[in-house]
């Protein structure tokens, strides 16, 4: 396999200093600050602080805030570039919520009003305007989303699959984060001031960052800018306070280091995360001097000048990162005034001139998700060629439906009866210590249940080293319970305790906490495919150390919001939810079942899509060959459509095997495909499908695989297999 380099060729950038990259940079570089009044919503004049507010206007007809934000910075990423790009990866923790917490105060109960809420719909939203037809990925790892977004774009670029990707975050001021990070003790009531040794917190901002990133397998231009190597880790210490001594941190840096082949004599200047929290700026000091011991590189934070952005603080900082090496020039750490002699460091006071070569850039987030990133002047070295596992072997399964536990649901499903509903929250958590569910709400419950549960039955002597967990839909119950309570209280008091839990990535990051799982940390949030998503990911980052990993799907059911946010559960009449886990390892010689993630593709004016996934699969012989059964994922909002994809299928690969729609038999929640892959795994094992599944007499798969399609707004596959699959 051919060595790929990956190069950032455009850039867009919108952020409370100005639009555009040139801009932003010019008013960095002067010191200036986009910290001022927040005029978005209102709020009680003892409640009002600094925010950092984008000045533009936004269309009130038009989507959501943070989608219009997304949409202008791609546009300026995609200026020089020709043709649609194939791939879209996007990093975002609130979606539409700016839009929602408005809908919900003025109680509005139609469900199309709420079609943008869904974090995933703002990379929806890109591919729709930008006619992207590959993957659209939507990464939820907090305060890291855009660096792990752009992390996760460099390696599927690595594997030569795709040309250019955009990549990037977007996130919008709301109700649930200013208010959130308020009940946190958190904010600096005078403004963001990092580093400095006064400092009181952070400054909630807003903002977008794209960049259009490509892979190059030939000679490269010395001019060039490059992302030149990526380090992805987790804490795994506690829900919102990131690990005092910085050893997540400084884990990321080094694993972004030798991503790059690089070493720390090479970095001539580090871009912090430098929130201006007191205890995140310490252990991030912690790291940078461990890293650093001796002569130490340049080193600021932006976030004096910029608030922070949250999920596009990162991708942010990414193109900053790239201008300092264009520029020659390391902004300065604006805001600080007297640097905190207990960081040992010493942080610009102005933006300095110097040969900038490389840069190291951080992204850290809630749950202890950490992101580093390298970005610099390309070199000509040889760097090893990027080879992902061919597929995981599984070793352990786990679900949770409502028909209960793993073994109640496959009796049932073997049977051929439903495992639509509700279990309790007793019910969910019946394994777990009462202590271990303490102030844990319905979707964390169900995550470390499934967790414990698929470790259980995978017998492993080594607890898992990385999380993958796809959500929808995130934790409903505490974003309800969060807003609901702001509102009874007229916006004056809400739960930090519900505010910490509402994040998409706080399931994950809890059970890492839990299992100690300190390797990658990811979430992803793609509505019905968000597993999917889950999967590749892993794919792309499972080594082939002792280590296994856990990837998961789960959605929870709320009596108010899904039905407002899901118009799939909308069209049903049993309430459902579940999810379901899988504990694997890169694929060597043992003998358990394996899967892989085979294709994506978004059928929006793709009139060839489904030529396109048969092809992708070998071709119609080698489809029948392989597989002797399909699980098809036909959500009800769009089935349709999806019946038609499928149907489609079948024409073309003259595939006469049982095609099982396994919606009906588990319900409808966004990750109902998480619950399929297990079913998938139990019905290889046995060998058969039984005639209550088939509706026809028994059949014998014949030590044929299994295959999962995803079907509706996006076609995914997956497969399923006893053997190798090679494609």
């Amino acid at each position: 396999m051919t060595s790929i380099r990956v190069l950032i060729t455009g850039m867009g950038l919108i952020t409370p200093l100005s639009k555009g990259v040139d801009r932003n940079w010019d008013a960095l570089i002067k010191g200036k600050t986009g910290i001022g009044a927040l005029t978005f919503f209102p709020t009680a004049d003892d409640l009002f602080f600094p925010v950092g507010e984008v000045t533009e206007p936004f269309s009130p007809e038009g989507p959501p805030r943070t989608h219009q934000l997304a949409l202008m910075a791609a546009k300026e990423a995609l200026e020089n570039t020709v043709g649609p790009v194939d791939a879209i990866v996007m990093g975002s923790t609130t979606g539409g919520m700016s839009r929602t917490e408005a809908l919900l105060k003025e109680k509005e109960t139609d469900p199309s009003r709420y079609a943008c809420h869904g974090t995933g719909s703002v990379a929806e939203y890109l591919a729709l305007e930008l006619n992207c037809k590959g993957p659209v990925i939507t990464v939820s790892t907090a305060c890291s989303s855009g660096a792990t977004a752009i992390a996760l774009a460099l390696l599927l670029l690595r594997t030569g699959k795709y040309e250019k990707i955009l990549a990037g975050g977007a996130e919008s001021l709301c109700r649930l984060t200013y208010f959130g990070f308020h009940s946190l003790q958190l904010i600096d009531p005078q403004g963001s001031h990092p580093l400095d040794r006064d400092r009181k917190g952070l400054t909630v901002s807003e903002g977008a960052a794209m960049l259009l990133l490509e892979g190059n397998s030939g000679p490269m231009d010395p001019e060039a800018i490059e992302v030149l190597g990526a380090g992805l880790t987790c804490d795994a210490f506690h829900p919102a306070s990131p690990d005092p001594e910085g050893s997540g941190a400084l884990s990321a840096m080094a694993r972004a280091l030798k991503d790059g082949g690089l070493n720390p004599g090479d970095i001539d200047y580090v871009n912090l995360h430098g929130t201006g929290t007191i205890d995140n700026d310490l252990a991030e000091a912690k790291a940078f001097n461990r890293l650093f011991p001796e002569e130490k590189p340049l080193v600021s934070s932006v976030k004096g000048a910029f608030g922070h952005s949250l999920s596009a603080a990162g991708a942010i900082e990414a193109v900053v990162s790239a201008k300092c090496v264009k520029e020659g020039t390391a902004p300065a750490s604006v805001g600080c005034r007297i640097p905190d002699p207990q960081l040992n460091m010493n942080p610009l006071k102005k933006s300095t001139r110097a040969p900038i070569r490389t840069v190291l850039s951080n992204a850290f987030g809630f749950g202890g998700s950490n992101a580093s990133l390298v970005i610099g002047r390309s070199r000509n070295e040889k760097v090893p060629a990027f080879i992902p596992p061919a597929q995981l072997e599984v070793a352990g399964i786990a679900c949770i439906t409502g028909a209960g536990n793993t073994s109640q649901t496959l009796k049932a499903f073997l049977g051929g009866q439903t495992c639509q509903g509700l279990l309790s929250d007793q019910e969910i958590s019946q394994a777990l210590s009462p202590r271990a569910v303490r102030r844990l709400k319905r979707l964390s419950r169900m995550g470390v249940s499934l967790a414990g549960a698929a470790m259980k039955d995978a017998h492993e002597e080594n607890e898992p080293g990385s999380i993958f967990f796809g959500t929808g839909w995130g934790a409903l119950s505490e974003t309800h319970d969060f807003l609901e309570e702001l509102y009874k209280t007229d916006e004056r008091f809400s739960s930090p305790t519900d505010f910490m839990g509402s994040v998409h990535n706080a399931t994950a990051g809890r059970i890492a906490i839990k299992v100690k799982a300190k390797g990658p940390n990811i979430t992803t949030t793609g509505g019905d495919y968000s597993f999917e998503q889950a999967l590749m990911s892993a794919q792309l980052l499972a080594t082939d150390d002792d280590k296994p990993v856990l990837v998961m799907g789960a959605d929870e059911f709320h009596p108010v919001l899904s039905k407002l946010f899901n118009g799939s559960v909308a069209q049903t009449d049993t309430p459902s939810d579940g999810g379901g886990a899988l504990m694997v390892r890169s694929a060597g010689t043992g003998s358990g079942p394996r899967i892989k993630f085979l294709f994506y593709e978004n059928p929006h004016e793709n009139p060839h899509v489904v030529s396109s996934l048969v092809s992708c699969l070998g071709g119609a012989e080698r489809i029948k060959l392989d597989f002797g059964t399909v699980l098809a994922g036909l959500p009800a909002e769009s089935s349709i459509m999806g019946q038609k994809q499928l149907n489609s299928f079948i024409q073309i690969t003259g595939f006469n095997g049982p095609v099982i729609d396994y919606r009906r038999y588990v319900g409808e929640f966004a990750s109902a495909s998480a619950v399929a892959a297990v079913l998938a795994v139990a019905l290889l094992k046995s060998g058969k499908i039984s005639c209550e599944l088939t509706q026809k007499e028994m059949f014998d798969l014949k030590g044929k695989g299994i295959l999962l399609l995803g079907l509706g707004k996006f076609i995914t596959a997956v497969a399923v297999h006893q053997k190798e699959v090679v494609r």
